[in-house]
């Protein structure tokens, strides 16, 4: 075990480095080890109006992040996503921290596009790998979620600069996605490495027994993260030897120089001792004359007054490798306490690797197939999620992530099974979509609106909805014909009722216009008969 106060030292070791003032101001990982209880983000699963690639997902973090590693204090807009890099002079222990801001015009819904996001931002102000801007982006969300609105927290661990640009109903992150629009100040807290060094993230608080508490709540026990920040540290730990042993060749080929340019001053302090003693007795011998022996003197005054300054320099020199051998030696020791932190998670790690084989082991071999069911979560309304259930007893056995599943319009059809869902909210859209059998996961989306409430009908292998059409208040809806790839086929053009009822009759389709009277279509093209 690594003593106590050899901790404390090594906490002294980051302060150091925050005094040393390096190019860039690094996410101490130091502020993310606290957290205290269980974190589950409530996302938006369903339909999206604008469906957006990861790759321009990850682009809007990341050039926010290339405007702070090029000087910039703030980048974005207000009323987007934004950033306030806050960096002040030293204060106590207090950190300084990147604040990441949600305005009210973001259209961000889902835990994994913002963390996406964040590691774009980690990418592009201070060049992390993408893998481990991934891994950092986990925690801070997390740590953000813990922390959201404790204002007695964020003012006892952040500088005054910070805390001026927070307010304790924004500070942090809510665990709600509709939440976060306008309400959302992200605290990264920062550290004193430089872009691209490993060793700047305090990656000793990312693994502290809270937050590795946190991820084994998770069914895997979150084991493939905590492998991935093993990793980190391990490399950490090899880039801080690397490091320490440059650090101590500068120092000893600094040492060598100095004594060779002391030696050099010691040499010539003799010389012009003898130069003036030479000079005093010729003066007086009559050897030179007075005005010769002044000349002498000056010249020797100022070459003795440029060695003293010399060797003043050479004192100045010396005093800068006395916190330069005090640096190395907290570099080492810094890849030490790395390395012991590797080595005792590894051993973590294979012991619930270990439990997970026993668990698994001991869980029944054969599991009965579930049958397909719902539940309703929006009381007054038939929106919800759809629920694999136990024959017989109606045991819960999984639940769809999807909860704004019209269960009315839930069909089975070709093998697939196919609804409406979503709502008109950020950019969630009510849309046609697939739900895989296994998962209960949205799979695809269609690409057309569909008015809130519509029925869903169905004639042999055809979807049929009520569909809408244009923009804002000026929105008509049309009855709208699709197959089971959600694919529009045909659209009526007269409109009608938001009520409308869809009734087969031979050849005929008859619906409702707007005004309730009787409108009949042909069910294949949805032309009107007249």
């Amino acid at each position: 075990m690594v003593e106590k106060n050899k901790y404390m030292r090594l906490f002294q070791i980051y302060i150091f480095f925050f005094i040393t003032g390096l190019a860039f101001a690094q996410v101490d990982q130091a502020e993310l080890e606290r957290n205290q209880a269980p974190v589950v983000f409530i996302n938006y699963e369903g339909p999206q109006s604008r469906i957006e690639t990861r790759a321009q997902i990850r682009t809007i973090g990341y050039d926010l992040g290339f405007s702070v590693r090029n000087a910039q204090t703030r980048s974005g807009a207000g009323n987007r996503y934004f950033v306030i890099h806050s960096v002040s002079p030293k204060d106590d222990d207090k950190l300084d921290s990147d604040i990441f801001g949600l305005g009210v015009d973001t259209g961000v819904d889902h835990i994994r596009n913002l963390r996406t996001i964040i590691q774009g931002y980690l990418e592009g102000a201070y060049n992390y790998s993408p893998q481990d801007a991934a891994l950092l982006a986990r925690y801070v969300t997390i740590y953000n979620a813990v922390y959201r609105g404790n204002w007695d927290y964020f003012g006892s661990r952040y500088k005054q600069a910070v805390i001026g640009y927070l307010s304790p109903e924004k500070a942090g992150i809510s665990i709600r996605f509709d939440e976060w629009p306008g309400q959302t100040l992200m605290v990264i807290p920062l550290g004193p490495g430089g872009a691209g060094s490993l060793s700047a993230v305090n990656t000793s608080s990312l693994s502290d027994s809270s937050v590795v508490e946190e991820m084994r709540r998770q069914e895997d026990r979150g084991i493939e993260d905590r492998k991935e920040m093993v990793g980190l540290k391990e490399r950490e730990a090899s880039e801080a030897e690397q490091r320490a042993q440059v650090q101590r060749e500068a120092i000893r080929e600094e040492e060598r120089r100095i004594a060779e340019e002391r030696a050099q001053v010691n040499q010539e302090r003799n010389q012009t001792a003898r130069e003036r003693e030479e000079t005093r007795q010729e003066a007086a011998q009559g050897a030179i004359s007075p005005a010769q022996a002044e000349r002498r003197s000056e010249e020797i005054d100022r070459r003795e007054q440029a060695n003293e300054e010399k060797s003043r320099e050479l004192d100045r020199r010396e005093e800068d490798l006395a916190g330069q051998r005090e640096e190395a030696g907290q570099t080492e020791e810094f890849a030490e306490q790395k390395n012991e932190e590797a080595r005792q998670e590894r051993e973590e790690i294979a012991k619930d690797q270990q439990d997970l084989i026993i668990e698994e082991a001991s869980r029944p071999q054969t599991a009965e197939a579930g049958i397909l069911g719902g539940r309703i979560e929006v009381q007054g309304s038939s929106v919800g999620r759809l629920l694999s259930l136990q024959p017989g007893s109606g045991a819960e056995l999984k639940r769809s992530p999807l909860d704004t599943v019209n269960l009315r319009t839930v069909v089975i059809l070709d093998g697939k099974i196919l609804a409406i869902a979503g709502e008109n909210k950020g950019n969630g859209a009510i849309r046609l979509i697939e739900i895989n059998s296994s998962s209960l996961e949205m799979t695809k989306q269609g690409d057309v609106d569909i008015l809130e409430g519509s029925p869903l009908w169905v004639k042999g292998n055809d979807l049929y909805a009520i569909a809408l059409s244009g923009e804002g208040g000026s929105q008509s809806l049309y009855l709208a014909r699709f197959d089971t790839g959600l694919k529009q086929l045909a659209r009526s053009t007269v409109t009608v009722n938001p009520f409308t009822s869809v009734i087969f009759q031979g050849d005929y389709l008859i619906a409702q216009r707007t005004d309730g009277s009787p409108l009949l279509l042909k069910p294949s093209d949805l032309s009107e008969y007249k």
